[in-house]
């Protein structure tokens, strides 16, 4: 079976950059998901609080939004098709995404450099834009766990899923600033963590009941014997995660600085979970129940093309992500533009 796949570059071709895709996306939205985060924690902190939050994600966030690029780059060259329906239908959220965005961006530099009367002005500005960008990302999942069909209870859904969204990017941003930072600003994040976890537990319970009820073909993968033993492990291994979670944040931060990291990593493979679930769901389909990957891919011999160019680029991005990380480790200190 194997061997007949990758025999045959219109079945692996499609597959692989799928897979990329897929990759792009859940890398997107781990990372550019904390620093959304730490934005829409901005309320509640102090003023000099939040110039140690954008100190802890001063090196990454403008790099970290390059995956979302190749996320959606991929998406037009190797699935024209879908990229057509998918950005169609989702217009209106993806417009406001990028003025979110947009905003985030020159708030973030403007707000280390204007009079500072006129900080609080861009604190506000800053947070605005990545309230926008969360929940514009949460309305358009949960449009396409819907089908993208506009109807009044998949606006409703999708409603839902943006404020579930907005709340896990806070709790993974609360996670971030246990890792990156101490003393009262860390003892203030464990309890935004220990406020926020609820979000996480009720969104993913929200996206698991609907998926399943929305298409036959998926309540089928879920419960039929003995496809359902192959997505048992990731409600026992989420359930789990959750838990221990919940354990870590009854302990931190006294006396277990050493253990920081821990929050930040669980949430992580929590979202890589909750995204494996959703692959597992819609596969083979791009647009679901509409487009496959195989009907919605370029040709092979323009998949091809792709594919030389991506084995150049993507190590490169993966290369300064990894090295940006490594580089800036450690607790964030004072953000210098001097």
């Amino acid at each position: 079976m194997m061997d007949q796949i990758f025999a045959d570059p219109a079945i692996w071709l499609p597959l692989t950059f799928a897979a990329l895709m897929g990759l792009a996306i859940l890398i997107y939205v781990v990372l550019d998901g904390f620093d959304l985060g730490v934005g829409l924690l901005f309320p509640f902190a102090a003023p000099v609080e939040r110039d140690r939050m954008i100190a802890s994600i001063g090196p990454f966030w403008d790099a970290n939004e390059t995956w979302l690029v190749l996320a959606i780059g991929l998406l037009l060259v190797a699935f024209p098709q879908a990229h057509g329906a998918i950005l169609t239908a989702l217009y209106l959220p993806v417009a406001v995404m990028l003025i979110g965005l947009i905003l985030r961006g020159v708030a973030f530099e403007f707000r280390a450099k204007v009079p500072l009367r006129w900080k609080p002005l861009w604190d506000n500005l800053f947070f605005t834009g990545s309230l926008m960008t969360a929940l514009s990302q949460g309305f358009m999942l949960g449009m396409y766990v819907m089908g993208l069909d506009w109807t009044l209870f998949h606006v409703g859904f999708a409603i839902v899923t943006a404020v579930f969204l907005t709340v896990a990017y806070s709790f993974i941003g609360a996670c971030w600033l246990i890792l990156k930072t101490d003393l009262a600003l860390q003892v203030k994040a464990v309890d935004w963590a220990r406020r926020g976890i609820w979000g996480v537990v009720l969104g993913l319970g929200v996206v698991s009941l609907a998926t399943p009820l929305v298409s036959g073909r998926i309540y089928d993968k879920w419960f039929s014997w003995p496809e359902m033993l192959w997505l048992a492990p990731l409600p026992l291994a989420s359930a789990a995660i959750i838990l221990a979670l919940g354990w870590a944040l009854r302990r931190l931060p006294h006396g277990l600085d050493h253990w920081a990291w821990f929050p930040f990593v669980a949430t992580t493979l929590l979202f890589i979970l909750g995204f494996g679930g959703m692959a597992y769901s819609f596969y083979p389909y791009v647009v679901p129940d509409r487009l496959t990957i195989y009907q919605a891919a370029s040709a092979p011999e323009s998949l091809w093309i792709i594919l030389v160019g991506t084995l150049f680029v993507l190590p490169m991005i993966l290369g300064y992500t990894v090295l940006s990380y490594t580089i800036f480790r450690g607790k964030a200190t004072a953000l210098r533009y001097d």
